[in-house]
């Protein structure tokens, strides 16, 4: 498990989720945590949203498929969009992850060295899958999707314990 992440007092902990083309995984992911923190009482203290290394489906709703089944286990993903990272994401998000290796390594190449720090890997904050990449299930059939949610629920409940509130 990572360590603790002290929520600042004078504005929202930026959390930024990213995969390929910010339409199945990082959409998903962005879903689950608005919502468990929530659940958690830490609605407004810690803001979140997703992206993509690539461009591929800019200004897109995310994927039919990932929003069907996002859906059926009460996760909204109508309202996202698909966006590409941007350098300046690196200065306004406190903690950008990565939904795997190959998403980590183009983010740390476009980072700049002096905030490499706030770069991770999203299943790191998972003990039971920590370091696991979150396939992409794109080209494959529901099983794909709903191993999707299960990794992103874990590696959510695991960042939200490391959050420490100040409360």
């Amino acid at each position: 498990m990572s360590a603790q992440i002290v929520l600042p007092e004078d504005r929202p902990l930026r959390v930024l989720f990213v995969c390929t083309g910010n339409i199945c995984r990082s959409p998903t992911a962005e879903a689950v945590a608005r919502r468990l923190f929530a659940a958690a009482g830490l609605d407004g203290r810690v803001e979140f949203d997703s992206a993509g290394t690539h461009g591929y489906h800019v200004g897109e709703a995310p994927d039919p498929r990932a929003m069907a089944f996002a859906a059926k286990h009460g996760y909204d993903l109508s309202g996202l969009r698909a966006r590409r990272v941007e350098v300046d994401d690196f200065a306004r998000f406190d903690l950008l992850l990565a939904m795997d290796r190959g998403h980590h390594a183009q983010m740390l190449a476009m980072c700049p060295t002096e905030r490499a720090h706030r770069v991770a890997m999203f299943t790191g904050f998972a003990d039971e899958v920590a370091d696991r990449d979150v396939p992409d299930p794109y080209y494959g059939g529901e099983d794909g999707f709903r191993e999707v949610l299960d990794l992103c629920e874990r590696g959510v409940r695991g960042l939200l314990g490391t959050v420490e509130t100040g409360r």
